[in-house]
């Protein structure tokens, strides 16, 4: 029988949650492996962890910066946005403008930002990862409204690079 088209999404979504790199399941007709690429968004910090921490331990991820080079079949639609680059959510998470309710957003549209400068902050089981922008350029559209749920690889942000 094996598992259908849905089992195997959540599985895959499972894996990319909880960190692990590799998973094999087998089955008599059946075999699975489903391998992260990720690097683990976990990172020590020398500071002991008390479990009641009142404020969410930050931590940094390298955000993948997107191909733009390939030519499409879709470029004479999109031509004015060709040059553009996409930046991706690094995880699966909640996406946060700012780092609380009544601060600034990070960057809005129209915001020249430069490479190593925070963009947002997505939250993944309690922590809170802030997103870099891998590139400098102008940020053209926001594409995730604040505090909505996004996929890893989902895109973020399109920025025109200056």
């Amino acid at each position: 029988m094996g598992m259908d088209i849905k089992q195997i999404q959540d599985l895959i979504k499972f894996v990319s949650k909880s960190g692990v790199n590799e998973v094999s399941i087998e089955e008599q007709d059946f075999k699975i492996t489903i391998k992260t690429t990720q690097e683990p968004t976990y990172v020590n910090a020398n500071v002991p962890v008390q479990m009641a921490a009142p404020a969410p331990q930050q931590q940094i991820a390298n955000v993948p910066q997107a191909a733009v080079n390939s030519p499409s079949a879709t470029a004479a639609v999109a031509s004015d946005e060709s040059h553009f680059v996409t930046i991706k959510s690094p995880m699966i998470g909640t996406f946060y403008r700012s780092s609380s309710p009544d601060k600034p957003s990070f960057a809005n549209v129209g915001d020249e930002i430069s490479a190593g400068q925070v963009l947002c902050i997505i939250e993944a089981m309690k922590l809170f990862n802030e997103i870099e922008s891998e590139i400098s350029g102008k940020i053209v559209k926001v594409l995730i409204d604040n505090s909505q749920p996004v996929e890893y690889d989902q895109p973020l942000f399109l920025v025109d690079p200056s």
